[in-house]
């Protein structure tokens, strides 16, 4: 199951395990705190009140979980990949509080206190994940749904459940509508088209209907659909099903009457204000901190390429309502890369230099795209800016492509964190329903969430080329 908060979905059971974690790293300074004292008492006359460092110690560690993708529905890492990750959490959350502490003294717990909690909180997050997947039956936080459709618009949600077991559904069967394009949903999960709907849910105890007819102007059954909506069953369009579920916008679906009424695709004034502010910030903040790494990495360009190697690798870029601007980054490529025209980059590409291939792993390559972001050519987050030559083919072989332009493009976004490194048609394809459903679904608080979540990117080391 799936709730919505301020634009975006979030898995049900996640959220349930993010508040028991809230919990423990809440209270983990208050054990700390007894076991460092032994007694609530001294350790309030020591410390001071425990209820601010408890909230900030819980906050810090939660961002943090986050960021190293702990909350996220697309994780399948093993035992040993989860307590790396939890173990990565908690030793960034450390140093953040650490930082705070020596920024916000009445906050101190001291060192001692500090790392109890600490251990606290990673043994309490580690048993918590494993008591909570082997004890927990995911099918509690799942919606049950019922398919309308047997065709090839209701295969594409069996196609998406063998993909998957993590999903946040389970269907209890399809109902063959007419007009159904052949057969490809197994015959033992098709349900007779006898009953009625109402009966069909009320027998199965459906959530959910999804209607995912080939042809609706087939016998379209909207008094039974109607009839089952009065009675408290939600009645929901494929492609809309299919959005929340895979966190896209499936093209191959879409038609634009549901683009004209489906929720979503409005930005306000405000917003845009607050984005703007934190983008400019943000920029300010980024350059003082990374202006080390960005002087290394000049300086390492030149010593490896050479006096005269050019650092910086300016590029035309389509922004904002299709308008071009120059994008900076750190020259990764040897600089005849393109003697022969533009070209995709690929895995172990050939031009790639050996400071370039470090840069670009690590992503310090990207830096100078602050600057962008500083000028307000960019965002820190939207869709990735492709080149003229890549947008005009893309445009007239790719429907919708155009509406990726709505709206600023960014250093990170929605389609880096879920989909590899793209460099064909194909791919570009597949990261524009991501970057539909960003569009769709753009808020501050979605903004912010793909910032954390770009940690995970980074430190993991996805889909770097």
């Amino acid at each position: 199951m799936a709730i919505r908060i301020f634009q975006h979905y979030w898995h049900l059971h996640l959220a349930v395990l993010a508040v028991i974690e809230g919990v423990i790293f809440f209270f983990a300074p208050y054990a700390a705190a007894y076991l460092r004292f032994n007694s609530q008492p001294l350790a309030e006359e020591m410390l001071g009140p425990m209820l601010p460092r408890g909230l900030v110690f819980a906050g810090v560690l939660f961002i943090s979980m986050a960021a190293m993708g702990l909350y996220n529905s697309r994780q399948r890492s093993r035992l040993a990949g989860l307590i790396a990750r939890v173990a990565a959490s908690v030793f960034g959350g450390a140093m953040f509080i650490t930082i705070l502490f020596y920024l916000f003294p009445d906050l101190h717990i001291g060192r001692g206190a500090l790392l109890i909690s600490l251990v606290i909180a990673f043994s309490g997050s580690v048993i918590a994940r494993i008591v909570f997947d082997t004890l927990v039956d995911e099918d509690l936080f799942k919606r049950r749904v019922l398919v309308y459709g047997s065709g090839r618009r209701g295969a594409s949600i069996a196609r998406l459940r063998r993909r998957s077991d993590r999903r946040g559904f389970v269907v209890i069967g399809y109902v063959p509508a007419e007009g159904d394009e052949g057969s490809e949903v197994p015959e033992n999960e098709k349900l007779p088209t006898t009953v009625d709907l109402l009966t069909l849910c009320e027998r199965h105890r459906v959530d959910e209907i999804v209607v995912a007819m080939d042809d609706r102007r087939r016998r379209f059954p909207m008094d039974q659909l109607l009839e089952c909506r009065l009675e408290g069953v939600d009645i929901l369009e494929l492609v809309s099903f299919l959005e929340r579920e895979t966190g896209k916008v499936r093209l191959d679906l879409l038609n634009p009457s549901w683009m004209i009424f489906s929720e979503g695709f409005g930005r306000g004034r405000l917003h845009d204000t607050l984005e703007r502010a934190f983008d400019i910030l943000a920029s300010f903040a980024l350059l003082v901190v990374a202006a080390p790494i960005m002087v290394l990495t000049a300086l390492a360009i030149k010593i490896v390429e050479g006096p005269k190697a050019s650092i910086f690798y300016r590029q035309v870029r389509v922004g904002q309502y299709g308008r071009p601007f120059r994008l900076l980054k750190f020259r990764s490529m040897r600089e005849d890369a393109e003697k022969n025209g533009a070209q995709w980059a690929v895995k172990n590409d050939s031009r790639v230099t050996p400071i370039g291939a470090f840069t670009r792993l690590t992503r310090i390559d990207e830096l100078p795209q602050i600057l962008n972001v500083l000028r307000g050519e960019m965002s820190f987050v939207g869709p990735r800016p492709e080149r003229p030559e890549f947008v005009g083919q893309l445009e007239e072989r790719i429907p919708y492509y155009r509406e990726r332009h709505t709206i600023k493009p960014g250093i990170t976004g929605w389609a880096q964190l879920c989909y590899p490194y793209g460099s064909s048609e194909q791919d570009a394809i597949e990261k524009l329903q991501y970057d539909l459903f960003y569009v769709k679904n753009h808020s501050l608080l979605f903004y912010l969430a793909i910032l954390v979540q770009t940690v995970e990117v980074i430190v993991w080391r996805k889909g770097a080329r």
